[in-house]
């Protein structure tokens, strides 16, 4: 699922970010490339001046791209085997008019499916029938791990939705409570008028001024506004109508068995879909062009985003991101971004052979590690690095954690999974300023944004270093990523403080500027 962001937190406590604790959102944009706790991607490129560069071709496997985006105009990926719109397979792929990828959540006819359930939901949907009317004591041992499955997942659907009634009821009084914030603000303070600067400095007495002085920094800051509680409602109403409800049909236009990975005759041509917002902000942060002064710069310069419509507002299905995957291999992607997960994976083993023949390729895979504040050591969040029945580690592959652009102790983004072991390296993915359809911009938190910043410098500098192995330009990223893991920082969350070293393999940033000297030396040494 592609969760990110829009932040009402003192309601969504699991859902939001606390984005306003962190002061004015004045100087973001573009923060990631630059110095700090960026990727100092700008100083990057001037260690590059006299280089040139080689084309890198970068799978997108999300919502859609919007392919007319001014900003990445001339950044978008042809096939050009194959002629447009002429209804034939001219590669001979397996794909008609494939020819900026493929869109695996559509018919022939052009329709699209949009909204999709959770996969918990789509599993008790499947042994409801088998499973409703039956006890405990009637269960066969050779079906009670199914039937504890169905159990759990069951319980899961009728917390979370009890949970985002409930949000939806605060949600529908908080336009009532943000007309009352000011005064109450004012008498708190007693001041009869407040700056941002006042709220900032303001010391509440109690739990409750905390709360209320949190709301006004947010409404001050232009982060809570009736227009972001309207989205958010939106996005409650998709979960309880679409992703929790058994009932809905979610490959209605798709049309296919999506548990059957030899129905593979399916989709269309159309890359962007009908909610490309996710998808298009991943492609921007990769390849958006640079220093045209008209949003967030993406990373990497010489690129081709080729875009895979496989991820719905809902959990993707394990057949679409299997294919998606060999797509990509099979038609020159080097990077595969994927900036999705989700809790079950029903079809985990067909997954796995799609990423180990990406592996076997050479072809990078890139995963954002998710956002749910979690240790992905102990919690499942699939894709993943390491399956129950994989022996060791994939070479090209990646989990990235996000990290924000404050050093000392929020470095690590509260929103964002971790893991000492299955998330490798942390990049920006809060406050992230890039492309939206229709040639527009918005700032959007996720790790689905840390994830593109590393395939973005995957790209980078496999253009600038086209003899270094896709597997050495990996190791070279974790080797130069700044590091961190002795300071002292919130785990995601929470308001414990540990060792940054704790919540991934490197206790890293990753830093481009560094990865590019690095690459030059390896490239001295080959030579």
């Amino acid at each position: 699922m592609k969760k990110f962001f829009i932040s009402i937190a003192f309601v969504l406590t699991a859902w939001g970010y606390q984005s306003y604790l962190y002061g004015q959102q004045k100087d973001y944009i573009n923060w990631y490339n630059g110095k700090g706790a960026g990727m100092q991607t700008d100083k990057a490129y001037k260690k590059l001046k006299k280089r040139k560069s080689q084309t890198v071709i970068v799978a997108v496997i999300d919502s859609g791209i919007d392919i007319e985006h001014k900003d990445l105009e001339g950044r978008i990926w042809v096939n050009e085997k194959e002629i447009p719109n002429n209804g034939k397979d001219d590669d001979n792929n397996g794909y008609i008019d494939d020819i900026h990828g493929w869109n695996f959540l559509g018919n022939s006819k052009g329709q699209n499916q949009n909204d999709a359930c959770l996969e918990k939901t789509r599993i008790y949907k499947r042994l409801r029938d088998k499973y409703e009317k039956v006890e405990t004591a009637d269960i066969s041992k050779k079906d009670m791990e199914e039937y504890k499955l169905y159990k759990k997942v069951k319980q899961e659907i009728k917390e979370e939705s009890e949970r985002y009634e409930m949000i939806m009821k605060q949600l529908e009084q908080l336009p009532m409570i943000l007309k009352m914030v000011p005064d109450m603000v004012k008498n708190a303070m007693g001041k009869s008028e407040y700056t941002l600067k006042d709220l900032q400095n303001w010391k509440p007495e109690s739990d409750d001024q905390e709360q209320i002085k949190n709301i006004a920094i947010a409404m001050e800051t232009g982060e809570l506004t009736e227009a972001v509680v309207e989205e958010q409602k939106a996005q409650i109403e998709g979960m309880l109508k679409y992703n929790l409800n058994p009932d809905f049909n979610d490959r209605e236009f798709v049309g296919d068995d999506p548990y059957d990975f030899t129905d593979t005759k399916y989709g269309n041509n159309d890359v962007e879909g009908p909610d490309a917002l996710h998808g298009t902000h991943v492609g921007g942060i990769i390849a958006a062009i640079r220093g045209n002064n008209l949003g967030g710069d993406g990373v990497a310069t010489d690129v081709r985003l080729m875009s895979l419509r496989a991820v719905p507002n809902g959990d993707e299905h394990d057949k679409d991101i299997a294919l998606a995957i060999r797509y990509a291999v099979d038609n020159g992607a080097s990077v595969i971004n994927m900036s999705f997960g989700k809790a079950y994976s029903p079809n985990q083993k067909e997954v796995f052979e799609a990423m180990k023949y990406a592996d076997s390729k050479g072809v990078l895979l890139v995963h954002a590690a998710g956002n749910d504040n979690a240790n992905v050591d102990e919690t499942d969040n699939f894709p993943t690095s390491m399956y129950p029945f994989q022996s060791k580690k994939l070479d090209h592959y990646l989990t990235i954690g996000a990290s924000t652009r404050f050093k000392t102790e929020k470095l690590a983004a509260s929103f964002s999974n971790y893991g000492a072991t299955k998330v490798d390296v942390f990049a920006p993915g809060h406050d992230i300023y890039n492309a939206v359809p229709q040639s527009d911009y918005k700032k959007l938190n996720g790790t689905s944004m840390a994830a593109p910043m590393v395939s973005g410098v995957a790209a980078l500098l496999k253009s600038y270093f086209p003899s270094l192995s896709m597997k050495e330009i990996k190791d070279i990223m974790l080797a130069s990523a700044t590091s961190y893991k002795d300071t002292q920082q919130f785990k995601p969350g929470t308001e414990d403080l540990v060792k940054f070293g704790t919540l991934s393999v490197t206790g890293a940033v990753i830093n481009v500027k560094a990865a590019v000297a690095m690459c030059i030396q390896k490239e001295k040494s080959k030579s």
